[in-house]
């Protein structure tokens, strides 16, 4: 199995480790500390030597941070790990704050003394980041200090190593375009922005202009380091020397100079040196090589990452790899789906079993990497945890008249996956039929929206919401994510939200559909598709061409669960048409038994 279900926090952490990092905050002359779930690469996924907040706090979540002082501490989650973050933090050591509501800046603000010296550590905090903590500290007094060494790894005694996982090509047959290619492309757009050289600094973009792949984080395919691309396309690659062979230096060829990750640090203050022009992404790079740059003679131009945008607009190649790759997922998922109707229904089985059950089938196809991200198996109540990870101390049968929500994804060579279906066990009540079916009306609006070009996800996401509103209700996370081609489940820059995003939608980006409702207590509903931005289109008789979706993810969708009378007659054709789509493509590929079972779960209502 790719994923374990032990207990990967305690609640006892804050009890445990506060003291610790406390005396090591003592020894630096601090009185306070940032800790934010953070890597040294501003990775959502992080190896398990960088989870420093797990260990001061017990939170396990993907996004957070926590201020210590020595006398208080605050934890900040957003919408997403509410519930979560309540259940694996000790309020007796940590007050709970929610972000948007709340931010560490502004709570430091409010708490901080004049005089106070925070301290941070400078790799773990963009520049962007930090100019915010800055603000803060000069309206109130108190003073941002950086630390040389980090006093949660001082105090932290058992801390895993660092990971050192091979360097694999990923071969043009998936990339679509070679390295070299981006690297002329991005080194263009360097030069126009006037800089003399690009320093990357995020593990994605430096895996897409590569074409290269790695093991370094759980769950995507990242490989840690740093590069440096100069404007006349030229780079320099800094990553550790045990990740690197002989595969790897052909495949990169002699326009790639590989050194240690180390070195990375002396290379940017050659550049100084040089008095070179260097842009970095504010959003992106740490905050300690800016100030190398800067302190060594360089001149920092602030740009967005370069390679985002054209990592997230998939090519041909990497479209038509994520379509086989959701044919293929699809399959499984609807053999996990017939296995849950046959043998889940009468309570006997339970969340993990569940989630085993699927990852098993994923592997069955051959060509599973790995999984996209721990899935989410909630039964009940738990289901109504947005990002609900299920433990040994917290697993749950599925019990009949409950819902089961299991949102999961895969990697593959071709394309990564991500698909969330809720099903009920046993006989559902109307108010689960009753919002299940908003939700899914919410996920058809979406699906079929028409948009022009500069329409961005902030301006679609009241589209899945509607439905939902009339009855005056909501849910508390984002409605849609970029998702990368055999990279992060997670990719930006584009997003649909109700936080404003200046990313317009363009072709070839993928994006969840993904809207849902949660009872805390009851039950939670999603229904997640993973969709493609298509390219303008007239529209007959109107006036400007039209981008639209594309849905690439093909499983059934719950009938028992919807009621057909909420459904307007555009609805339900959608639903039917989605649906025998997914039966033509997906039967050929099921056993008789499953092909039978799905022809009746896609029938026409």
């Amino acid at each position: 199995m790719f994923q374990s279900f032990d207990p990967v926090s305690d609640r006892s952490y804050a009890a445990k480790h506060l003291p610790l990092l406390r005396a090591e905050m003592k020894k630096r002359g601090l009185d306070g500390f940032i800790v934010p779930h953070d890597d040294e690469y501003q990775n959502e996924y992080i190896p398990a030597y960088a989870e420093r907040l797990m260990w001061v706090s017990g939170f396990s979540g993907s996004a957070g941070a926590a201020i210590v002082l020595m006398d208080r501490a605050a934890i900040f989650v957003d919408g997403r790990y509410t519930l979560q973050a309540r259940g694996e933090v000790d309020d007796a050591f940590f007050e709970y704050e929610s972000i948007p509501d709340a931010s560490p800046e502004e709570w430091l603000a409010k708490n901080a003394r004049k005089g106070w010296r925070i301290g941070y550590d400078p790799m773990l905090h963009t520049t962007a980041g930090l100019a915010r903590l800055e603000a803060a500290a000069k309206r109130a007094g108190f003073e941002i200090v950086p630390v040389e060494d980090n006093p949660v790894d001082a105090a932290w005694a058992d801390q895993p190593p660092r990971p050192s996982a091979k360097i694999r090509p990923h071969p043009l047959e998936f990339a679509g375009k070679s390295s070299t290619e981006k690297r002329r492309e991005i080194a263009a757009a360097v030069k126009a922005a006037g800089a003399d050289a690009l320093l990357v600094t995020a593990p994605p973009s430096i895996a897409w202009l590569f074409n290269i792949r790695g093991g370094d984080v759980s769950r995507t395919p990242l490989p840690l380091g740093r590069a440096i691309l100069s404007a006349d396309g030229a780079a320099s690659l800094f990553v550790a020397p045990e990740k690197v062979d002989n595969a790897l230096a052909g495949h990169l060829g002699d326009g790639v100079d590989i050194r240690p990750e180390e070195a990375a640090a002396e290379a940017i203050r050659a550049l100084g040196g040089k008095g070179a022009k260097v842009a970095v992404d504010p959003a992106l790079a740490p905050a300690q090589f800016v100030r190398l740059l800067k302190e060594s003679g360089a001149r920092v131009i602030e740009i967005p990452d370069p390679c985002a945008l054209p990592r997230a607009c998939k090519n041909d190649a990497e479209l038509a790899g994520a379509r086989a790759a959701h044919e293929r997922d699809g399959a499984a998922v609807t053999r996990f789906l017939y296995w849950l109707a046959s043998e889940a229904q009468d309570g006997s089985v339970d969340e993990i079993t569940a989630a085993k059950k699927l990852e098993a089938l994923r592997r069955e196809t051959g060509e599973l990497v790995d999984i996209s991200f721990d899935t989410i198996s909630g039964a009940g109540p738990n289901g109504a945890i947005v990002h609900y990870r299920v433990n040994t101390r917290t697993n749950r049968r599925l019990q009949p008249g409950e819902l089961f929500l299991i949102d999961s994804g895969a990697q593959y060579r071709d394309g990564t996956t991500d698909i969330t279906r809720t099903v009920a066990v046993g006989k559902p009540t109307a108010e689960m039929r009753d919002r299940f079916t908003r939700v899914l009306k919410g996920h058809i609006a979406l699906a079929t929206a028409r948009f022009p070009e500069g329409t961005t996800g902030h301006q679609l996401d009241a589209f899945a919401r509607r439905p939902l509103w009339e009855a005056g209700l909501d849910y508390d996370h984002g409605t849609g994510h970029g998702v990368g081609s055999f990279l992060g489940v997670h990719e930006g820059p584009q997003r649909i939200a109700k936080t404003a995003n200046s990313q317009p939608l363009k072709p070839g980006m993928i994006v969840s559909n993904e809207p849902g409702y949660y009872k805390a207590g009851a039950f939670g509903i999603r229904i997640e598709n993973l969709v493609v931005v298509t390219p303008p289109e007239p529209v007959e008789g109107g006036e400007r061409a039209m981008m639209g979706f594309e849905t690439l993810t093909l499983a059934p969708i719950e009938l028992d669960l919807v009621v057909p009378s909420l459904l307007s007659e555009y609805e339900r054709h959608w639903l039917n048409r989605y649906h025998a789509r997914v039966r033509q493509t997906l039967a050929p590929r099921l056993p008789k038994d499953v092909a039978d079972w799905l022809t009746r779960k896609t029938r026409a209502i």
